[in-house]
């Protein structure tokens, strides 16, 4: 059996894609990261720790996180409004980082792997900023974004992985299941 520990609906349609014979379970972890760490290294520690709780010797359990990152700093999920719009602001007419960390236990054997997209938004205006608040969209995603959603229609440019910015990089995952 496959478990998914994840919250996230977007991953369990992502991976999906890859098998329908899999359960989602979560366990309340605590997700403070150590000072200084890198986002790529932030998204692989996250992702272990969300997978670790169900390492059982004989299920495939995959961990995964993701944050959306600018200048290296981490922009996690906005707390509320007035937060979602400076982040939005932040990422107006500028390119960012979508960093995913993967963890899968098999038995024994324990893989983790990162992967980055960039992304590039238009330059935003306040009201498309705000009217996308209104959404209610972006108060549960990484950078205040959904890229499955309305925040499609800030993208520009995007260079990588689209599944990895929605919260699996599903055709790297795919690889790793079948290595």
């Amino acid at each position: 059996m496959i478990i998914l520990a994840s919250k996230s609906p977007r991953r369990r349609e992502l991976l999906s894609l890859i098998t329908t014979n899999f359960e989602v379970k979560t366990a309340d972890v605590d997700e403070a990261l150590p000072s200084g760490i890198s986002p790529k290294d932030a998204v692989e520690y996250l992702s272990k720790i969300k997978a670790q709780p169900f390492k059982n010797g004989t299920d495939i359990i995959i961990g995964a996180d993701t944050v959306v990152t600018l200048d290296e700093k981490i922009l996690g999920k906005p707390e509320n409004e007035q937060e979602a719009f400076d982040m939005l602001r932040m990422l107006s007419g500028r390119e960012h980082s979508v960093f995913t960390g993967v963890t899968i236990i098999k038995g024994e054997e324990e893989t983790t792997f990162s992967c980055e997209t960039k992304v590039e938004f238009f330059e935003l205006s306040d009201r498309q900023i705000w009217d996308y608040i209104a959404t209610g969209d972006p108060m549960d995603k990484a950078g205040a974004y959904g890229i499955q959603n309305g925040g499609a229609l800030f993208v520009k440019k995007i260079n990588g992985d689209y599944s990895n910015v929605v919260g699996l990089p599903v055709s790297l995952l795919n690889i790793y299941l079948n290595s």
